[in-house]
């Protein structure tokens, strides 16, 4: 991509913002203009750093009018119809997601991972196994690095991995990935997409641009255009497939390859991930044996249902990651002893009655936080008989906003041998700076009542000690942060 000469606006001034200008201005644009709506401390200070190479950024209310551009960058935290965009779009001005623009700067070939749920554990997987195969691997994303960043080093690599959203999926053109993995796809960020079919489409231009040649890895169950690269079939539900999760077995073409048991993951939901995985060494002609160490020394990354701790006898486990209700649903059915779940978040228009049967099978009491806690108060705490499939009412306890005080309400409601599982099945922004700033606020609380307990003290206690100092960091989202690392 030649933007020599060229003026460009940059739309969106969070993590992929920064670096997309910073690309633009290393590489010889004419002009760099960085626009954002929000204002604060973060992104005054990525202003300054812009503007000390060469960037114009106007914030706020100095966002100008102007559309005299050659070209449009949008990030993918910013929806295309806002005014921001709509405006440049109406002027005429030609318009790339971050992502469309990064990968025409990318060197070496590209695997692309997109989905629902699983994305991240997915790309670390295939990575852990690349890396393991002797290749040169970068990681970058909708994880970590943003793609705009990585690509400076893609000539010394022989592979990117890259967790893509379907926001960094909407404005693609060119973006061709030598493999594409679909791992699944249920109902989410319904706050931005009218309906699931412009969720679905938005997911499917991982694959509009692969030709015969490339490889599409996907899951058997979905609804898929016809595609033109070679595609590989995974399911873990009992489906014909390519690769297979049968016994606890994962099989690639009827033949068993490893068992699950000799990892650190569970489930089906995780097979899915290590299916993806093995798909990828195939099409590389990976050594099994390299393949399967990869595999069975990977952990899973934190705030996706990892324990935190015991006390008197009921374990804290921490999946703040589950942001949508697939993710929920996975959790409770990893699970055999009572649950009190803590639910709730940002409202992003999703549909949690489909949902009740299975929390009223799976949990002792819910505790819920946040902006929907009402709603699914009177969802799940109003639900008729019908809903039950023959269980007891679900207890729902209103948690607030005050997130100490809901995880010291979890805990007197579970019993010993119960656990507490924070599963939200929404975004983190209502309270929180981020789904890690989330599980990182429980970690916090659950190890200082781990601590307390060791100190022989009560922990309602111990909580409310800890209460006044998270209160302070209970933060509505603001554009300055990084809105992409929810986007699914």
């Amino acid at each position: 991509m030649n933007v020599s000469g060229q003026h460009i606006a940059v739309l969106g001034l969070g993590v992929s913002g920064l670096e997309a200008a910073r690309l633009l201005l290393a590489r010889g644009a004419a002009s760099v203009t960085v626009r954002d709506n929000g204002s604060g401390p973060k992104l005054a200070e990525r202003a300054d750093t812009l503007r000390a190479l060469g960037a114009k950024v106007e914030l706020g209310g100095e966002v100008g009018s102007a559309t005299a551009f050659d070209l449009a960058i949008l990030s993918p935290g910013i929806d295309p119809v806002a005014p921001l965009a709509a405006a440049l779009s109406a002027a005429g001005v030609p318009m790339i997601g971050e992502f469309e623009m990064a990968s025409r700067f990318c060197a070496c070939p590209m695997v692309a991972i997109t989905g629902t749920n699983g994305k991240t554990t997915t790309t670390e997987l295939v990575a852990r196994v690349l890396e393991a195969g002797g290749l040169r691997v970068g990681v970058s994303g909708n994880i970590g690095t943003p793609f705009s960043a990585a690509v400076a080093e893609s000539e010394n690599l022989d592979v990117m991995v890259l967790e893509v959203s379907s926001f960094q999926l909407e404005k693609i053109e060119l973006f061709r990935p030598f493999v594409a993995i679909h791992l699944n796809l249920t109902p989410d960020h319904l706050d931005r997409y009218p309906d699931m079919d412009a969720y679905k489409r938005a997911k499917w231009n991982i694959f509009r641009n692969q030709q015969p040649g490339d490889f599409a890895i996907v899951n058997a169950d979905l609804d898929l255009p016809e595609l033109a690269a070679g595609k590989i079939t995974l399911n873990t539900a009992g489906l014909p497939a390519d690769l297979t999760f049968e016994g606890g077995m994962l099989t690639v073409y009827g033949a068993p390859v490893l068992a699950q048991s000799r990892t650190h993951l569970r489930g089906p939901h995780n097979a899915e991930n290590q299916l993806a995985a093995l798909a990828v060494a195939e099409i590389f002609e990976l050594s099994p044996e390299s393949t399967a160490e990869a595999l069975c020394t990977y952990r899973a990354l934190p705030h996706r249902c990892e324990r935190v701790g015991e006390v008197r006898g009921v374990t804290y486990y921490n999946d703040s990651k589950a942001t949508n209700i697939d993710a929920m649903d996975k959790a409770l059915r990893s699970f055999d002893a009572p649950v009190v779940l803590i639910a709730g978040g940002k409202d992003k228009g999703l549909d949690f009655a489909p949902m009740t049967a299975l929390v009223a099978e799976k949990t002792r009491a819910v505790v819920l936080i946040g902006q929907m806690r009402a709603k699914l108060h009177n969802l799940w705490g109003n639900a008729p008989a019908a809903a039950l499939a023959g269980h007891p009412p679900i207890r729902c306890h209103d948690g607030g906003t005050d997130f100490a005080a809901a995880i010291r309400l979890a805990g007197t409601l579970a019993q010993p041998g119960d656990a507490v599982l924070l599963s939200p099945g929404c975004s983190s922004y209502d309270m929180f700076r981020s789904y890690e700033d989330r599980g990182d606020q429980f970690r916090a609380c659950v190890q200082a009542l781990v601590a307390q307990e060791d100190a022989s003290l009560e922990p309602a206690a111990a909580l409310g000690a800890l209460a006044g100092s998270l209160a302070g960091r209970l933060t509505g989202y603001d554009s300055g942060a990084n809105p992409q690392k929810e986007a699914v």
